[in-house]
């Protein structure tokens, strides 16, 4: 299986949707906020770029629902083993370090249920606090578990679900890939940053904040939209006139490039924890990135052989 990652901006999708154009292959989404319906603009969507490779993994839940790694990596498994009992090629697309890593590393987690006393004992407690208690259970590798006091709530319940049911360690130990190759897209920092830049702009132009207004319009609350961080927490502060329009973008793009920083941290631990990430330049020619993956791909499998 061929992964195609890299911060965002990079270009990741238009080069997954040409090597699988190239070998016939269809594509598994890796973006944690693609799942949802109408979120197109704020994601990123950009499903015109598909053409006829067929994708997976986007659009498969309603804007406000809290989807999980759980449920991630279970629906994930369903999409891989019905592409591959029709003899195509899996690629895996996307940014979302946790997603790639857990497919990588084959975790497998049993569900999580609701603990609504928990919730409600939580409720209260301020977002560096709910921090502290998440630290006692876990190490934060990143700040994505703590983006919002909903988030951290939820990493709690999960993290203490866990510590509480020590025989359930043995089904979340991981089972790694050994035919998972993984390519990174590499940009340099200045181009990154320009293009993250360049690319807010168009979408905001693109009516980027329309379709927030959408979303609360159509029944989804703004706390939701908050919870899913980015362009949804900064544009919804804007609509529910909590920002300016200038503080909106100003703070929107600090923490978009901050993300991308985020990112690369993931994946430089990623190398660190033992999966390899073959990098390639964001503006390889994509015949050349072609030829490119599939060679280190015949060295892969040549090698685990």
């Amino acid at each position: 299986m061929l992964i195609i990652t890299g911060p965002t901006a990079s270009g990741k999708t238009g080069k997954a949707v040409a090597l699988a154009r190239a070998i016939g292959g269809e594509i598994i989404s890796a973006d944690s906020r693609q799942l949802y319906r109408g979120m197109d603009l704020g994601t990123g969507k950009d499903l015109d770029e598909y053409g006829d490779v067929p994708y997976h993994m986007i659009d498969i839940c309603e804007a406000g629902y809290k989807y999980n790694l759980y449920e991630y990596l279970r629906d994930y498994q369903v999409c891989h083993d019905d592409i591959t009992s029709r003899g195509k090629p899996v690629i895996l697309c996307g940014g979302t370090g946790m997603y790639v890593e857990s497919v990588v590393k084959g975790i497998q987690l049993p569900p999580v249920p609701e603990n609504r006393e928990l919730r409600h004992e939580l409720a209260t407690k301020s977002l560096d606090e709910l921090t502290q208690i998440l630290k006692r259970y876990k190490t934060l590798r990143n700040n994505s578990d703590i983006d919002t006091t909903k988030r951290a709530i939820r990493a709690i319940e999960i993290a203490m679900f866990y510590h509480d049911n020590p025989h359930l360690k043995a089904q979340t130990e991981p089972h790694p890939l050994t035919d998972a190759v993984v390519i990174g897209i590499s940009i340099d920092r200045d181009t990154r940053r320009r293009r993250i830049t360049e690319r807010l702009k168009a979408r905001l132009d693109a009516g980027m904040v329309e379709e927030v207004r959408r979303l609360i319009e159509g029944g989804v609350a703004p706390d939701d939209l908050i919870y899913y961080g980015l362009e949804y927490k900064y544009l919804t502060l804007y609509v529910i006139g909590e920002l300016s329009y200038d503080q909106m973008f100003t703070q929107l793009e600090t923490a978009i490039h901050q993300f991308a920083k985020r990112q690369m941290t993931w994946f430089r631990g990623m190398e660190r924890r033992g999966t390899p990430i073959h990098w390639l330049p964001y503006d390889m020619p994509n015949d050349e990135f072609i030829q490119a993956a599939l060679a280190i791909n015949r060295c892969s499998l040549t090698s685990t052989r």
